[in-house]
């Protein structure tokens, strides 16, 4: 019994530290070339982190209550395009840019409204209709645009991820500070509400859950909108950040937030995860990036990198659940 209590807290600390320590081999690795560390541990590089983080990381506090409740969703990149050129759009037309702002998080919303209605009302597969929507996402957007750049005029959307004083680490842009509010919220709702419960009681055991009392259908489209809420706030970020909607944008997105939330110590099996774990792992998708940008190495090598951190944090998920049936 006691061995076995002493291998559960193995797993929680194992879990809780290890994206940290994740984080600290990255940095680690890239500062043993003498050319890179120069740069790479300067306050403006760790802005430019920090800003090219906010995008992956609003993303992954959607993605991680969807993960931890036992599905997934593969259309977030291309909703972050839709959004991004809604907002774009709207501004075009002369909307103010609060309007504009609230249009671009309500279609995100209103798109992972759909996706919970058919994941949680129609009991259909995650994965299936996450994948057609990644379709009809990218084509509207398209379609919306003309297959162009939506380019809309100066607005106080642009000031949201603006660089200001680039050479030194304060201040950060708004946009990074709005990603800590946001995961601190986030984090209170899964660890300290009734909500928060059900989304762990459902991916743990969903035939339990709904034997318990919990409405799991119900539960489902709620949490599909809340996701869908945070990419409509990446859609925005996206926006501010490139001053213009492009239907093109955010390709493999997805990939990129489900990487984070894996790294973060989430489990695709669904009951596990943290959103702190998450924001680490969206820290250390951008850490990659960066320096594999200043290491000079090309897209595909990146491309290659960034799969094998994904393969190797799946074979961790599965270590972790072997040691803990064990």
């Amino acid at each position: 019994m006691a061995e076995r209590s002493q291998t559960g807290f193995s797993r929680r600390f194992f879990n809780a530290l290890g994206p940290f320590f994740g984080l600290v081999l990255v940095i680690g690795l890239f500062c043993l070339s003498p050319t890179v560390r120069t740069y790479f541990l300067t306050g403006a590089n760790f802005k430019i982190i920090f800003t090219q983080t906010v995008i992956v990381a609003i993303g992954a506090l959607g993605m991680t209550i969807i993960i931890v409740s036992g599905g997934i969703d593969l259309s977030v990149g291309s909703v972050v395009a839709l959004t991004s050129v809604v907002g774009a759009t709207a501004l075009v037309k002369g909307h103010s840019a609060l309007m504009a702002a609230l249009l671009t998080i309500a279609v995100g919303g209103g798109v992972g409204l759909l996706n919970g209605l058919a994941i949680g009302g129609l009991r259909m597969m995650p994965f299936i209709v996450t994948l057609g929507m990644m379709g009809v996402g990218r084509g509207t957007a398209k379609f919306l645009s003309g297959s162009q750049t939506v380019n809309p005029p100066e607005s106080a959307i642009n000031n949201i991820m603006e660089l200001k004083e680039p050479g030194q680490l304060l201040p950060l842009p708004l946009g990074v500070w709005i990603a800590l509010a946001l995961a601190l919220a986030m984090s209170m709702v899964m660890r300290q509400t009734v909500f928060g419960r059900y989304i762990f009681a459902i991916g743990a055991n969903e035939a339990a859950a709904r034997l318990s009392g919990i409405r799991v259908r119900l539960q489902k489209v709620i949490i599909y909108t809340l996701a869908g809420v945070c990419v409509g706030i990446s859609g925005l970020m996206q926006l501010s950040r490139l001053t213009q909607g492009d239907p093109t944008v955010a390709n493999g997105l997805e990939l990129d937030i489900i990487a984070a939330v894996v790294i973060g110590g989430a489990s695709l099996s669904g009951g596990t995860g943290t959103i702190l774990g998450s924001m680490i792992g969206a820290l250390i998708m951008a850490v990659l990036r960066n320096g594999s940008n200043q290491m000079g190495w090309p897209t595909y090598m990146q491309e290659i990198i960034i799969g094998v951190v994904i393969i190797i944090a799946v074979g961790l998920d599965k270590l972790r659940q072997g040691s803990g049936k064990a």
